[in-house]
């Protein structure tokens, strides 16, 4: 089976990349091989690549930057998908996408569920919501999977970025307001990998059980400013030497960004427990891993 997966230059999909060879052959496509920003040219694209199933990790995620630059931003997260989508239904490929829990407005403190009103407060959130929308028109055999504080080793991340600044500064200032679960990039590889694993036919199976959306992320939740203290007390037991002495709780009035980020960006995992049964590790643990990997990059 030849699965295409976009995106492979970024967290996701390059952890998809790495995963998913024992079970097909993967077409790992970057920008130069398809440019999600040209849309129009996706279906040609796809003609010559000719995948069995595409996993759709690609996403313009800079989410400050889209309130500046909201047409580009529909492009690659709305438009372009859509156009996946329409190709694989008439293909009869499947098409697995990533989301965001930025599609809801973060409000109360219940976990948000797939049928739960969508509310973006973002352009980054409004152009995904849109992109899941496209890909529900396109018809055929889909999975929209919404995740949550997605991070790895590499990249351009929380995790990466609170190390950085806990190396340089002695005070950091952390929202405390917003509250999520932090999904590794490798616990979403794996657990799409596993659906992958059980052939085109649980796939498809498994797409309509899940009525073509699904949340998954890691479980439990923190705050930004509990996480921070995690990654910084983590990367000390490594033997890591950090310069930071206080870190310091602050709200998202006091934090002001470009975007709004909701609040509550807890997801309710219970359609992915019954569809694939299977629960997800709790968030603590599938950090470990990666501060692991940064503790050795930098010692």
């Amino acid at each position: 089976m030849r699965i295409l997966v976009t995106g492979v230059s970024g967290q996701v999909g390059g952890a998809l990349a790495s995963r998913l060879p024992p079970l097909g052959t993967v077409g790992p496509a970057d920008r130069a091989v398809l440019d999600l920003s040209r849309p129009d040219a996706t279906a040609a694209t796809l003609d010559r690549l000719a995948p069995a199933l595409i996993i759709n990790a690609a996403a313009y995620t800079n989410v400050d930057q889209a309130e500046d630059e909201p047409a580009l931003a529909a492009a690659v997260n709305a438009d372009a998908p859509g156009a996946i989508a329409r190709w694989a239904a008439a293909h009869a490929v499947p098409l697995i996408h990533l989301s965001t829990e930025f599609v809801f407005d973060g409000e109360g403190d219940r976990p948000w569920g797939e049928d739960d009103a969508p509310r973006p407060l973002s352009v980054y959130g409004a152009t995904k919501l849109a992109g899941e929308e496209h890909i529900r028109a396109g018809g055929g055999t889909f999975l929209i999977v919404r995740t949550s504080w997605v991070y790895a080793a590499r990249g351009r991340n929380f995790v990466r970025a609170i190390a950085r600044a806990a190396g340089a500064q002695t005070e950091l200032r952390v929202v405390a307001d917003q509250v999520g679960a932090p999904t590794s990039a490798a616990l979403l590889a794996e657990a799409l990998a596993g659906i992958v694993a059980g052939g085109p036919e649980r796939l498809r199976g498994a797409c309509a059980a899940a009525q073509g959306l699904v949340h998954l992320a890691a479980t439990g939740a923190v705050s930004r400013h509990e996480f921070a203290c995690a990654i910084i007390a983590g990367l000390r037991d490594r033997g890591v030497r950090l310069a930071v002495e206080h870190v310091i709780p602050v709200s998202s009035d006091q934090y002001p960004t470009r975007a709004r980020r909701p609040l509550n960006s807890r997801l309710d995992l219970s359609r992915w427990r019954t569809v694939f049964g299977h629960t997800p590790p709790p968030w603590d643990a599938v950090l470990a891993p990666v501060l692991d990997e940064i503790a050795r990059e930098i010692a």
